[in-house]
């Protein structure tokens, strides 16, 4: 499949988008980011390049199943990782200074050309991000064009009303029927004032989709649904509706691409019928209740007791099913908010992260809290009938995710001493030592230096641009930047007395998931190109974190307090 671009542009530009994606569809990491320099020296816009690239990757980012048995083993599919990226991209910018801003686009342009057709990438049969340990160079030397799984397709329209209509398309979501899933959900988008109510149950068909367990397992969902729902959302709007089309292409058939878990969601469910809901059926034949239980719920609003938050945080982390669902029970049955509730259950997701001792011990961990960060998001742009049930989810999530950790060996809980050297150090020193245990992947030592930094009781502004700086310095797989992104986020938007303990978690995902070939490979070229710090100077050593700090310390984040702009549907 080929694509061409829109006539929105002038000949130079038209022919720079051309040049990029012939370097894309080759997997040319070099040419495509030289490409994008260009770009950028020509002052296109960020919303414009990234409405651009994900028209040429959206054909090749989907897979026809996300699990495989293969030779009697079952194996996962992994989720793309581009549509992430191009959100990081878009919401980043505004934790970064001028200079930098362009940054996470430029890790978003250095990943797509590996992040094309996961599935035959898994098989052998191409390189790339997913096909490092797999690709058969010697079988196939010129490896086949990436292919496009699922076909871009006309709305099919049907008759209903629209809770009819959204029922009918979660159905076939479940029946695994991804174009023609598709082709209803853009049917269901052609009413403008239904949009709402449409985008809020794509991310329901996210949001419940989510595995029931972690413990010796390797295929999952890791909740990725929800966060390629979200960010088809957060793109459109920055690209323009009237403009959105490839970005719902490469975003919306996925969500009905099995296999499907909603065991989780099932329990959420019997758990509010059974012990929520004043007038139980008394048998599983009867009609499906409907009340207004779940938004009734939803309305409360009083917050947590430290006493409550500890309570819940135990039975999350040290705990086994079901004690983490009688302890959200028992909250919502004495009057407490769902959201106070979600923001107590963050923190718990921030522990485990905080937990995690080896590179591959922040895979799970790290995606347990992206769900939190995505369902707070949800909570506070969309209304829906169901909104208090996912709680459940994101307690067994969280749950799964803690008892993986506590059963995995080189994890424990964590004891961050500030250097006995930080008192005496300045904000600006400690925030260079912070971003250099980061760049030295040292994550209990970057972890440290940033409670250093809190102690010392300094403004949390040049901290959040220090940390921001350093997620997106890191490369070939920008989803991870995305969830230093996601702990950012949730510091300027949560209630939680505890909300320092993101920062830290921050501090330590960054230097410490795992890395893939040179992770500033793309941030050198880009500040080679751009006449930024390096990571290295002309001998060899680090490069004083101090040429940009002023920079950082002058990012406008004086409403760090307050909630992130929702999003215009």
């Amino acid at each position: 499949m080929t694509t061409t671009t829109k006539n929105y542009f002038t000949e130079s530009a038209n022919n720079l988008y051309a040049s990029l994606e012939e370097k894309v569809m080759d997997r040319d990491q070099i040419g495509a980011s030289n490409v994008f320099y260009e770009l950028l020296r020509q002052g296109r816009p960020l919303n414009e390049m990234i409405r651009e690239t994900v028209r040429i990757h959206a054909p090749y980012t989907h897979t026809p199943f996300h699990q495989r048995i293969d030779n009697g083993v079952v194996r996962f599919v992994n989720n793309d990782h581009c549509l992430l990226s191009a959100r990081a991209s878009w919401r980043m910018p505004d934790f970064l200074p001028e200079r930098l801003k362009f940054l996470p686009m430029a890790q978003t342009i250095w990943y797509v050309p590996t992040g094309l057709d996961v599935w035959n990438q898994l098989l052998g049969r191409a390189p790339g991000h997913y096909g490092r340990r797999v690709y058969d160079e010697a079988k196939f030397p010129e490896p086949p064009p990436p292919e496009a799984h699922w076909q871009d397709s006309d709305a099919i329209d049907i008759e209903g009303s629209l809770d009819e209509r959204l029922n009918h398309w979660l159905t076939l979501v479940q029946y695994s029927k991804a174009e023609e899933s598709y082709a209803v959900f853009r049917s269901l988008l052609k009413n403008e004032k239904d949009r709402p109510q449409v985008f809020a149950h794509l991310m329901f068909a996210g949001l419940i989709d989510v595995q029931d367990r972690i413990l010796y397992n390797r295929s999952y969902t890791t909740g990725h649904k929800s966060y390629r729902a979200r960010a088809t959302i957060e793109l459109s709007s920055a690209v323009g509706w009237e403009k959105a089309h490839d970005v719902i292409y490469a975003g919306v058939p996925d969500i009905a691409v099995g296999p499907h878990w909603y065991s989780a969601y099932e329990m959420a469910c019997e758990v509010e019928k059974n012990f929520l809901e004043l007038n139980p059926p008394t048998s599983s034949l009867a009609p499906t209740l409907v009340t207004t239980t779940d938004s009734n719920l939803f309305a409360q609003e009083t917050d947590l007791s430290h006493a409550e938050q500890v309570m819940l945080m135990r039975s999350l982390l040290e705990e086994v099913e079901p004690s983490y669902i009688e302890a959200i029970v028992g909250l919502l049955k004495s009057g407490k908010s769902p959201q106070k509730i979600l923001d107590a259950i963050q923190i718990a997701a921030a522990e485990i992260v905080l937990r995690c001792g080896t590179p591959h011990s922040f895979s799970m961990p790290q995606h347990g809290y992206e769900y939190t960060n995505t369902l707070s998001w949800f909570y506070a742009n969309f209304q829906h009938p169901h909104k208090t049930k996912l709680l459940f989810v994101a307690g067994s999530f969280i749950n799964q995710c803690a008892m993986l950790i506590k059963n995995t060996p080189g994890n424990g809980r964590p004891t961050f001493t500030p250097p006995q050297a930080a008192n005496a150090l300045s904000k600006e020193k400690l925030l260079s030592q912070i971003d250099a245990a980061i760049a030295a992947l040292q994550p209990d030592e970057a972890a440290s230096w940033t409670q250093a930094y809190l102690d010392a009781g300094h403004e949390r502004r040049s901290l959040v641009a220090t940390l921001t700086f350093a997620a997106a310095k890191q490369g070939n797989d920008p989803h991870n930047q995305e969830i230093g992104l996601c702990m950012i986020e949730d510091y300027a938007r949560t209630s939680s007395p505890l909300r320092d303990r993101l920062l830290l978690a921050c501090a330590k995902h960054t230097a410490g998931h795992i890395k893939y070939g040179n992770p500033m490979e793309s941030y050198s070229r880009f500040a080679s190109e751009f006449d930024l710090p390096s990571t290295t100077d002309a001998n060899g050593q680090a490069e004083p974190f101090e040429a940009l700090l002023d920079e950082l310390e002058e990012v406008p984040l004086e409403d760090i307090e307050s909630t992130p702009p929702r999003i215009q549907l």
